[in-house]
Protein backbone atom coordinates (compact mmCIF):
# COMPACT_ATOMS: atom_id res chain seq x y z
CA UNK A 1 0.00 0.00 0.00
CA UNK A 2 2.86 2.34 0.82
CA UNK A 3 4.53 1.51 -2.51
CA UNK A 4 1.34 2.39 -4.36
CA UNK A 5 1.09 5.71 -2.59
CA UNK A 6 4.75 6.46 -3.39
CA UNK A 7 4.35 5.69 -7.10
CA UNK A 8 1.11 7.67 -7.25
CA UNK A 9 2.81 10.72 -5.79
CA UNK A 10 5.80 10.23 -8.11
CA UNK A 11 3.59 9.98 -11.20
CA UNK A 12 1.68 13.06 -10.06
CA UNK A 13 4.77 15.25 -9.68
CA UNK A 14 6.87 13.76 -12.51
CA UNK A 15 5.42 15.97 -15.30
CA UNK A 16 6.10 19.14 -13.30
CA UNK A 17 9.62 17.99 -12.46
CA UNK A 18 10.37 17.33 -16.12
CA UNK A 19 8.80 20.61 -17.18
CA UNK A 20 10.98 22.46 -14.68
CA UNK A 21 14.15 21.25 -16.41
CA UNK A 22 14.01 23.88 -19.12
CA UNK A 23 16.75 26.37 -19.93
CA UNK A 24 16.17 29.57 -21.89
CA UNK A 25 19.04 30.51 -24.20
CA UNK A 26 19.66 33.72 -26.14
CA UNK A 27 22.56 34.91 -28.27
CA UNK A 28 24.22 38.31 -28.23
CA UNK A 29 26.53 38.65 -31.22
CA UNK A 30 27.47 42.28 -31.77
CA UNK A 31 27.60 45.64 -30.02
CA UNK A 32 25.78 46.29 -26.77
CA UNK A 33 23.06 48.90 -27.30
CA UNK A 34 19.55 49.75 -26.02
CA UNK A 35 18.04 47.00 -28.19
CA UNK A 36 20.40 44.45 -26.65
CA UNK A 37 19.47 45.64 -23.16
CA UNK A 38 15.76 45.29 -23.93
CA UNK A 39 16.33 41.83 -25.46
CA UNK A 40 18.13 40.56 -22.34
CA UNK A 41 15.42 42.10 -20.13
CA UNK A 42 12.79 40.24 -22.17
CA UNK A 43 14.85 37.04 -21.85
CA UNK A 44 14.87 37.32 -18.04
CA UNK A 45 11.11 37.91 -17.99
CA UNK A 46 10.52 34.98 -20.35
CA UNK A 47 12.68 32.66 -18.24
CA UNK A 48 10.80 33.68 -15.09
CA UNK A 49 7.42 33.25 -16.79
CA UNK A 50 8.33 29.75 -18.02
CA UNK A 51 9.86 28.88 -14.63
CA UNK A 52 13.08 27.82 -16.31
CA UNK A 53 16.09 26.52 -14.43
CA UNK A 54 18.21 29.42 -15.68
CA UNK A 55 18.83 31.86 -18.49
CA UNK A 56 21.97 31.29 -20.58
CA UNK A 57 23.37 34.27 -22.51
CA UNK A 58 25.73 33.14 -25.27
CA UNK A 59 27.96 36.20 -25.64
CA UNK A 60 30.26 37.49 -28.37
CA UNK A 61 30.73 41.25 -28.31
CA UNK A 62 33.49 43.80 -28.91
CA UNK A 63 31.82 46.25 -26.51
CA UNK A 64 28.92 48.64 -26.30
CA UNK A 65 27.33 51.64 -24.67
CA UNK A 66 27.91 52.35 -20.99
CA UNK A 67 24.28 53.30 -20.37
CA UNK A 68 23.00 50.07 -21.92
CA UNK A 69 25.64 48.06 -20.05
CA UNK A 70 24.51 49.52 -16.73
CA UNK A 71 20.89 48.62 -17.55
CA UNK A 72 21.87 45.03 -18.37
CA UNK A 73 24.05 44.63 -15.27
CA UNK A 74 21.30 46.05 -13.07
CA UNK A 75 18.77 43.58 -14.53
CA UNK A 76 21.19 40.70 -13.98
CA UNK A 77 22.01 41.62 -10.37
CA UNK A 78 18.32 42.11 -9.52
CA UNK A 79 17.11 39.03 -11.40
CA UNK A 80 15.27 36.29 -9.45
CA UNK A 81 16.32 33.93 -12.27
CA UNK A 82 19.86 32.44 -12.25
CA UNK A 83 21.81 33.84 -15.19
CA UNK A 84 24.70 32.09 -16.91
CA UNK A 85 26.93 33.98 -19.37
CA UNK A 86 28.74 31.71 -21.82
CA UNK A 87 31.40 33.40 -23.99
CA UNK A 88 31.14 31.24 -27.09
CA UNK A 89 31.67 29.84 -29.68
CA UNK A 90 35.43 29.40 -30.15
CA UNK A 91 36.96 32.65 -31.37
CA UNK A 92 34.36 34.77 -29.55
CA UNK A 93 35.38 37.76 -27.43
CA UNK A 94 33.88 39.44 -24.39
CA UNK A 95 35.45 42.86 -24.75
CA UNK A 96 34.76 46.14 -23.00
CA UNK A 97 31.04 46.01 -22.10
CA UNK A 98 31.21 42.23 -22.43
CA UNK A 99 33.56 42.07 -19.43
CA UNK A 100 31.02 43.85 -17.21
CA UNK A 101 28.20 41.56 -18.37
CA UNK A 102 30.23 38.37 -17.94
CA UNK A 103 31.31 39.28 -14.41
CA UNK A 104 27.70 40.14 -13.46
CA UNK A 105 26.48 36.59 -14.21
CA UNK A 106 25.70 34.10 -11.44
CA UNK A 107 27.86 31.64 -13.36
CA UNK A 108 30.43 32.80 -15.93
CA UNK A 109 31.80 30.34 -18.47
CA UNK A 110 33.93 30.48 -21.59
CA UNK A 111 34.56 28.16 -24.50
CA UNK A 112 38.11 27.15 -25.46
CA UNK A 113 39.70 29.61 -27.88
CA UNK A 114 37.83 32.64 -26.52
CA UNK A 115 39.15 35.66 -24.63
CA UNK A 116 37.92 38.35 -22.28
CA UNK A 117 39.15 41.83 -21.34
CA UNK A 118 40.30 45.17 -22.74
CA UNK A 119 37.73 47.28 -20.92
CA UNK A 120 39.86 50.44 -20.76
CA UNK A 121 38.10 53.69 -21.78
CA UNK A 122 39.19 54.95 -25.19
CA UNK A 123 38.99 58.60 -26.23
CA UNK A 124 39.09 60.24 -29.64
CA UNK A 125 39.08 63.73 -28.20
CA UNK A 126 42.81 64.13 -27.57
CA UNK A 127 44.96 64.90 -24.55
CA UNK A 128 42.95 67.96 -23.59
CA UNK A 129 40.34 65.62 -22.12
CA UNK A 130 42.80 63.75 -19.88
CA UNK A 131 41.09 64.94 -16.67
CA UNK A 132 37.67 63.88 -17.90
CA UNK A 133 39.08 60.56 -19.13
CA UNK A 134 40.56 60.00 -15.68
CA UNK A 135 37.18 60.55 -14.06
CA UNK A 136 35.48 58.22 -16.52
CA UNK A 137 38.15 55.54 -15.99
CA UNK A 138 37.80 55.76 -12.20
CA UNK A 139 34.02 55.50 -12.48
CA UNK A 140 34.26 52.45 -14.77
CA UNK A 141 36.85 50.84 -12.46
CA UNK A 142 34.63 51.32 -9.42
CA UNK A 143 31.64 49.95 -11.34
CA UNK A 144 33.39 46.76 -12.43
CA UNK A 145 34.98 46.22 -9.01
CA UNK A 146 31.55 46.42 -7.41
CA UNK A 147 30.24 43.78 -9.81
CA UNK A 148 33.21 41.47 -9.20
CA UNK A 149 32.89 41.74 -5.41
CA UNK A 150 29.15 41.08 -5.62
CA UNK A 151 29.75 37.86 -7.56
CA UNK A 152 32.91 36.95 -5.57
CA UNK A 153 35.22 37.12 -8.58
CA UNK A 154 38.76 38.49 -8.99
CA UNK A 155 38.14 42.20 -8.34
CA UNK A 156 41.84 43.12 -8.76
CA UNK A 157 41.96 41.72 -12.29
CA UNK A 158 38.61 43.28 -13.13
CA UNK A 159 39.91 46.72 -12.16
CA UNK A 160 43.12 46.21 -14.14
CA UNK A 161 41.06 45.20 -17.18
CA UNK A 162 39.66 48.73 -17.05
CA UNK A 163 42.79 50.65 -16.08
CA UNK A 164 45.38 48.69 -18.10
CA UNK A 165 43.22 47.24 -20.87
CA UNK A 166 44.18 43.66 -19.97
CA UNK A 167 42.88 40.75 -22.01
CA UNK A 168 43.22 37.06 -21.11
CA UNK A 169 42.31 33.66 -22.56
CA UNK A 170 39.63 31.31 -21.23
CA UNK A 171 42.14 29.16 -19.32
CA UNK A 172 43.82 32.22 -17.81
CA UNK A 173 40.43 33.58 -16.79
CA UNK A 174 39.69 30.29 -15.04
CA UNK A 175 43.04 30.33 -13.24
CA UNK A 176 42.54 33.92 -12.08
CA UNK A 177 39.00 33.12 -10.88
CA UNK A 178 37.45 35.57 -13.31
CA UNK A 179 35.08 32.85 -14.53
CA UNK A 180 33.71 29.64 -13.04
CA UNK A 181 34.47 27.11 -15.73
CA UNK A 182 35.52 26.36 -19.32
CA UNK A 183 33.07 24.29 -21.39
CA UNK A 184 33.30 23.05 -24.98
CA UNK A 185 29.62 23.52 -25.79
CA UNK A 186 26.22 24.32 -24.30
CA UNK A 187 25.41 20.74 -23.33
CA UNK A 188 28.67 20.29 -21.43
CA UNK A 189 28.06 23.63 -19.72
CA UNK A 190 24.61 22.58 -18.51
CA UNK A 191 25.87 19.20 -17.30
CA UNK A 192 28.72 20.77 -15.34
CA UNK A 193 26.64 23.43 -13.58
CA UNK A 194 24.02 20.87 -12.56
CA UNK A 195 23.68 20.82 -8.79
CA UNK A 196 25.49 24.12 -8.24
CA UNK A 197 23.96 26.62 -5.85
CA UNK A 198 23.72 30.30 -6.82
CA UNK A 199 22.60 33.42 -5.00
CA UNK A 200 19.87 35.42 -6.78
CA UNK A 201 17.98 38.56 -5.77
CA UNK A 202 15.27 36.42 -4.16
CA UNK A 203 17.45 33.83 -2.45
CA UNK A 204 19.56 30.71 -2.97
CA UNK A 205 18.71 28.38 -5.85
CA UNK A 206 20.14 24.98 -6.74
CA UNK A 207 20.37 24.34 -10.48
CA UNK A 208 19.02 21.18 -12.11
CA UNK A 209 20.29 21.52 -15.65
CA UNK A 210 21.60 18.06 -16.59
CA UNK A 211 19.92 17.00 -19.84
CA UNK A 212 17.65 20.06 -19.60
CA UNK A 213 15.60 21.07 -22.62
CA UNK A 214 17.06 24.20 -24.25
CA UNK A 215 14.58 26.76 -25.59
CA UNK A 216 16.16 29.44 -27.80
CA UNK A 217 14.84 32.97 -27.62
CA UNK A 218 15.29 35.00 -30.82
CA UNK A 219 15.10 38.71 -31.47
CA UNK A 220 11.82 39.81 -33.03
CA UNK A 221 11.68 41.51 -36.42
CA UNK A 222 11.29 44.94 -34.80
CA UNK A 223 14.26 44.31 -32.50
CA UNK A 224 16.43 43.18 -35.42
CA UNK A 225 15.59 46.34 -37.39
CA UNK A 226 16.27 48.60 -34.40
CA UNK A 227 19.51 46.71 -33.74
CA UNK A 228 20.69 47.47 -37.28
CA UNK A 229 19.67 51.11 -36.90
CA UNK A 230 21.79 51.34 -33.74
CA UNK A 231 24.93 50.63 -35.77
CA UNK A 232 26.98 53.89 -35.93
CA UNK A 233 28.04 53.19 -39.54
CA UNK A 234 24.42 52.80 -40.61
CA UNK A 235 23.41 55.92 -38.66
CA UNK A 236 26.17 57.91 -40.38
CA UNK A 237 25.12 56.77 -43.87
CA UNK A 238 21.46 57.56 -43.11
CA UNK A 239 22.44 61.05 -41.92
CA UNK A 240 24.30 61.83 -45.15
CA UNK A 241 21.53 60.34 -47.32
CA UNK A 242 18.97 62.46 -45.46
CA UNK A 243 20.96 65.66 -45.95
CA UNK A 244 21.60 64.92 -49.63
CA UNK A 245 17.95 64.08 -50.27
CA UNK A 246 16.70 67.29 -48.67
CA UNK A 247 19.23 69.45 -50.52
CA UNK A 248 18.43 67.81 -53.85
CA UNK A 249 14.72 68.43 -53.26
CA UNK A 250 15.37 72.10 -52.41
CA UNK A 251 17.38 72.62 -55.60
CA UNK A 252 14.88 70.64 -57.71
CA UNK A 253 11.42 71.40 -56.30
CA UNK A 254 8.84 68.86 -57.38
CA UNK A 255 11.23 65.92 -57.69
CA UNK A 256 9.36 64.42 -54.68
CA UNK A 257 11.32 61.13 -54.40
CA UNK A 258 14.57 62.71 -53.10
CA UNK A 259 12.56 64.65 -50.53
CA UNK A 260 10.72 61.54 -49.33
CA UNK A 261 13.94 59.53 -49.10
CA UNK A 262 15.67 62.45 -47.36
CA UNK A 263 13.00 62.90 -44.69
CA UNK A 264 12.74 59.16 -43.94
CA UNK A 265 16.53 58.84 -43.78
CA UNK A 266 16.86 61.83 -41.45
CA UNK A 267 14.17 60.50 -39.09
CA UNK A 268 15.86 57.10 -38.95
CA UNK A 269 19.25 58.78 -38.52
CA UNK A 270 17.96 60.84 -35.59
CA UNK A 271 16.65 57.67 -33.96
CA UNK A 272 20.01 55.95 -34.47
CA UNK A 273 21.97 58.92 -33.17
CA UNK A 274 19.65 59.14 -30.16
CA UNK A 275 20.84 55.68 -29.09
CA UNK A 276 24.52 56.58 -29.61
CA UNK A 277 26.89 58.94 -27.74
CA UNK A 278 26.76 61.76 -30.30
CA UNK A 279 29.22 64.65 -30.33
CA UNK A 280 27.19 67.63 -31.54
CA UNK A 281 30.36 69.49 -32.55
CA UNK A 282 31.01 66.68 -35.03
CA UNK A 283 27.43 66.90 -36.33
CA UNK A 284 27.79 70.68 -36.77
CA UNK A 285 31.05 70.21 -38.70
CA UNK A 286 29.38 67.72 -41.08
CA UNK A 287 26.55 70.14 -41.84
CA UNK A 288 29.02 73.03 -42.22
CA UNK A 289 31.14 70.96 -44.62
CA UNK A 290 28.12 70.28 -46.85
CA UNK A 291 27.23 74.00 -46.80
CA UNK A 292 30.77 74.83 -47.97
CA UNK A 293 30.39 72.37 -50.87
CA UNK A 294 27.18 74.16 -51.90
CA UNK A 295 28.82 77.58 -51.69
CA UNK A 296 31.68 76.35 -53.91
CA UNK A 297 29.11 75.78 -56.67
CA UNK A 298 27.84 79.36 -56.47
CA UNK A 299 30.97 81.29 -55.42
CA UNK A 300 34.33 81.36 -57.17
CA UNK A 301 36.79 80.58 -54.35
CA UNK A 302 39.52 78.86 -56.41
CA UNK A 303 39.03 75.64 -54.41
CA UNK A 304 39.27 77.12 -50.90
CA UNK A 305 35.64 76.33 -50.06
CA UNK A 306 36.08 72.79 -51.37
CA UNK A 307 39.14 72.20 -49.20
CA UNK A 308 37.30 73.62 -46.20
CA UNK A 309 34.31 71.38 -46.92
CA UNK A 310 36.47 68.26 -47.16
CA UNK A 311 38.29 69.05 -43.90
CA UNK A 312 35.04 69.89 -42.03
CA UNK A 313 33.22 66.78 -43.28
CA UNK A 314 36.15 64.48 -42.50
CA UNK A 315 36.84 65.85 -39.01
CA UNK A 316 33.12 66.02 -38.20
CA UNK A 317 32.73 62.36 -39.21
CA UNK A 318 35.62 61.33 -36.94
CA UNK A 319 34.15 63.28 -34.03
CA UNK A 320 30.49 62.34 -34.56
CA UNK A 321 30.49 59.42 -32.10
CA UNK A 322 31.98 60.17 -28.67
CA UNK A 323 34.16 57.60 -26.94
CA UNK A 324 32.43 55.61 -24.21
CA UNK A 325 34.16 53.77 -21.32
CA UNK A 326 32.76 50.44 -22.48
CA UNK A 327 32.52 51.17 -26.19
CA UNK A 328 35.88 51.78 -27.87
CA UNK A 329 34.50 49.86 -30.85
CA UNK A 330 31.33 51.97 -31.10
CA UNK A 331 32.67 54.22 -33.80
CA UNK A 332 32.35 54.88 -37.51
CA UNK A 333 34.60 52.88 -39.79
CA UNK A 334 37.48 54.94 -41.19
CA UNK A 335 36.91 53.29 -44.58
CA UNK A 336 33.30 54.48 -44.62
CA UNK A 337 34.33 58.00 -43.53
CA UNK A 338 36.96 58.32 -46.27
CA UNK A 339 34.60 56.88 -48.90
CA UNK A 340 31.75 59.18 -47.84
CA UNK A 341 34.03 62.23 -47.95
CA UNK A 342 35.22 61.41 -51.47
CA UNK A 343 31.71 60.62 -52.73
CA UNK A 344 30.34 63.83 -51.18
CA UNK A 345 33.08 65.89 -52.83
CA UNK A 346 32.41 64.36 -56.23
CA UNK A 347 28.64 64.63 -55.77
CA UNK A 348 28.58 68.33 -54.95
CA UNK A 349 31.37 69.52 -57.25
CA UNK A 350 30.56 67.50 -60.33
CA UNK A 351 27.09 65.95 -60.35
CA UNK A 352 25.15 68.65 -58.51
CA UNK A 353 27.48 71.40 -59.76
CA UNK A 354 27.04 70.49 -63.42
CA UNK A 355 23.29 70.18 -62.89
CA UNK A 356 23.00 73.69 -61.47
CA UNK A 357 25.25 75.13 -64.18
CA UNK A 358 23.15 73.46 -66.85
CA UNK A 359 20.06 75.17 -65.45
CA UNK A 360 21.76 78.54 -65.96
CA UNK A 361 22.80 77.88 -69.60
CA UNK A 362 20.92 79.54 -72.42
CA UNK A 363 18.41 77.25 -74.20
CA UNK A 364 19.86 75.60 -77.30
CA UNK A 365 16.68 73.99 -78.64
CA UNK A 366 13.01 74.86 -79.08
CA UNK A 367 11.65 78.33 -79.71
CA UNK A 368 13.75 79.87 -76.89
CA UNK A 369 16.87 78.57 -78.62
CA UNK A 370 16.30 80.97 -81.54
CA UNK A 371 17.30 84.04 -79.52
CA UNK A 372 20.72 85.22 -80.70
CA UNK A 373 20.56 83.25 -83.96
CA UNK A 374 21.00 84.89 -87.37
CA UNK A 375 18.74 84.56 -90.37
CA UNK A 376 17.76 86.18 -93.70
CA UNK A 377 14.78 88.37 -94.54
CA UNK A 378 12.52 86.83 -97.21
CA UNK A 379 10.80 90.15 -97.89
CA UNK A 380 10.99 93.75 -96.88
CA UNK A 381 10.42 94.18 -93.11
CA UNK A 382 8.68 97.52 -92.63
CA UNK A 383 8.44 96.62 -89.83
CA UNK A 384 6.66 93.24 -90.31
CA UNK A 385 7.48 90.47 -92.70
CA UNK A 386 8.95 86.97 -92.88
CA UNK A 387 12.46 85.65 -92.34
CA UNK A 388 14.26 82.30 -92.57
CA UNK A 389 16.10 81.00 -89.47
CA UNK A 390 17.56 77.45 -89.26
CA UNK A 391 15.79 76.60 -92.48
CA UNK A 392 12.39 77.57 -91.04
CA UNK A 393 10.15 80.48 -92.04
CA UNK A 394 9.02 82.78 -89.24
CA UNK A 395 6.94 85.92 -88.95
CA UNK A 396 9.17 88.72 -87.70
CA UNK A 397 9.06 92.38 -86.66
CA UNK A 398 12.03 94.67 -87.14
CA UNK A 399 13.02 96.80 -84.16
CA UNK A 400 15.83 98.60 -86.06
CA UNK A 401 13.84 100.21 -88.87
CA UNK A 402 13.20 99.04 -92.41
CA UNK A 403 15.11 95.94 -93.54
CA UNK A 404 15.40 95.06 -97.22
CA UNK A 405 14.79 91.64 -98.68
CA UNK A 406 17.82 89.31 -98.50
CA UNK A 407 19.58 91.15 -95.67
CA UNK A 408 21.00 89.40 -92.61
CA UNK A 409 19.07 89.77 -89.38
CA UNK A 410 19.55 88.61 -85.78
CA UNK A 411 16.79 87.36 -83.47
CA UNK A 412 16.76 89.41 -80.26
CA UNK A 413 13.45 88.36 -78.74
CA UNK A 414 10.22 86.42 -79.07
CA UNK A 415 6.66 87.51 -78.35
CA UNK A 416 4.24 84.65 -78.79
CA UNK A 417 5.17 83.21 -82.20
CA UNK A 418 6.44 86.56 -83.53
CA UNK A 419 10.24 87.03 -83.65
CA UNK A 420 11.84 90.37 -82.83
CA UNK A 421 14.83 91.01 -85.10
CA UNK A 422 17.37 93.68 -85.90
CA UNK A 423 19.54 94.41 -88.94
CA UNK A 424 23.12 93.09 -88.91
CA UNK A 425 25.48 95.68 -90.34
Amino acid sequence: MNQRAFFSVLLFFLPSLLAAQTVISLKIDGNINPVTAEFIHRGIESACHQKAECLVIELNTPGGLLKSTRVIVSDMLESPMPIVVFVAPGGAHAGSAGVFITLAANIAAMAPGTNIGAAHPVSLQGESDSIMNGKVTNDAAAFIRTIAEKRKRNAEWAEEAVRKSLSITANEALEKKVINLVAVNMQELLNRIDGQTVETATGTITLHTRNAHITSLEMGTEEKILDVLSDPNFAYILLLLGLYGMLFELYNPGAILPGIVGVISLILAFYSLHTLPVNFAGLALIIFGIILFLLEIKIVSHGLLTIGGIVALFLGSLMLIRADPTSPDIKISRTIIISATLVSTLFFLFILGFGLKAQRLKPVSGIDGLVGKTGESLEVLNPNGTIRVHGETWNATSISGKIEKGEKVQVVGIVGLQLRVEHIH
